[in-house]
């Protein structure tokens, strides 16, 4: 089974006005404001992933910083996995910092998404007072033993639309503030996985850690993979093609040539978000504390 577990769609009244939600979104208008950055819809992705051998797919929407776009947009979430359950899993999304936050999670998880995110902080970056108001998330999803899965990018390199101020302290202290929390951190974890290696602390940090790959062919080298899978193994990489930024048949040959075994691939690519989306009891998932 392939699994592309970080995908974005979004509804007609957004696909067809987006400058329309520009002056109240900056972050949206910073991602799509070309005309270049493509927007999908349910129906999209559906043939996409027929043409493109793909099973299911996780599917989210937009940090939005108003509560009736983002409730309005998880709605549709809901909708696109009642009209495609064997197709399509949902994640709810919203802007973490808003006061109502907490309350959208909880009724994303009541009405049956599956876990939160693509959670991001575009122009803050992650620090102490974004991981005071990420706590009643955070404890939600603990609660109810869900994964969240946060955006970060690489601290260093070229600039681009969406690349947050974030740096790897940064990220270290989202990781030690929600140490039994399932975090996946998404375009390889802006590059935190390689501290796997440190002798002290990050270890137990990291041990709830997953990482995707999306955007990976526009970041990375494709030696990128056979780097990770020697620190990481190969139970902790999630293919995700952060559809319809770029389609899954983008990752497929460089994985290839990047000399990967047919057991590592098949964990890639279905099998770790099989088990950590899927069939794994709720339980496993976690450190169980």
């Amino acid at each position: 089974m392939i699994i592309d577990a970080h995908t974005h769609i979004f509804p007609r009244a957004i696909r067809e006005q987006r400058e329309r939600f520009f002056p109240s979104e900056p972050d949206f208008r910073l991602l799509y404001q070309s005309s270049d950055a493509r927007i999908a819809g349910a129906g999209e992705i559906i043939h996409t992933m027929d043409d493109q051998g793909i099973d299911k797919s996780v599917v989210f929407g937009f940090p939005w910083k108003d509560p009736d776009v983002f409730k309005m947009h998880n709605d549709y979430i809901l909708n696109a996995v009642s009209r495609f359950p064997e197709r399509l899993l949902g994640f709810g999304c919203f802007d973490a910092l808003h006061p109502d936050a907490p309350n959208e999670a909880q009724r994303c998880v009541e009405a049956g998404l599956i876990g939160i995110g693509e959670l991001a902080f575009y122009r803050s970056g992650i620090d102490t007072p974004v991981l005071d108001r990420l706590e009643p998330v955070m404890s939600i999803l603990l609660e109810k033993r869900l994964p969240v899965l946060i955006h970060v990018n690489e601290p260093v390199g070229h600039v681009y639309p969406g690349k947050a101020p974030i740096v790897l302290a940064g990220i270290e202290a989202l990781l030690k503030r929600f140490p039994h929390n399932t975090i996946i951190l998404a375009h390889w974890g802006g590059g935190i996985f390689f501290y796997h290696l440190l002798r002290k602390e990050m270890k137990s940090h990291l041990k709830n850690v997953y990482y995707d790959t999306a955007a990976s062919p526009y970041l990375y080298d494709p030696g990128v993979y056979r780097i990770a899978l020697e620190i990481l193994g190969d139970d902790r990489i999630l293919f995700g093609s952060d559809y319809p930024l770029l389609t899954p048949k983008r990752y497929f040959p460089e994985m290839k040539t990047a000399g990967i075994t047919e057991d590592k691939y098949r964990n890639i690519i279905g099998l770790n978000a099989e088990r950590l989306l899927c069939l794994t009891a709720a339980t496993d998932i976690t450190d169980g504390q």
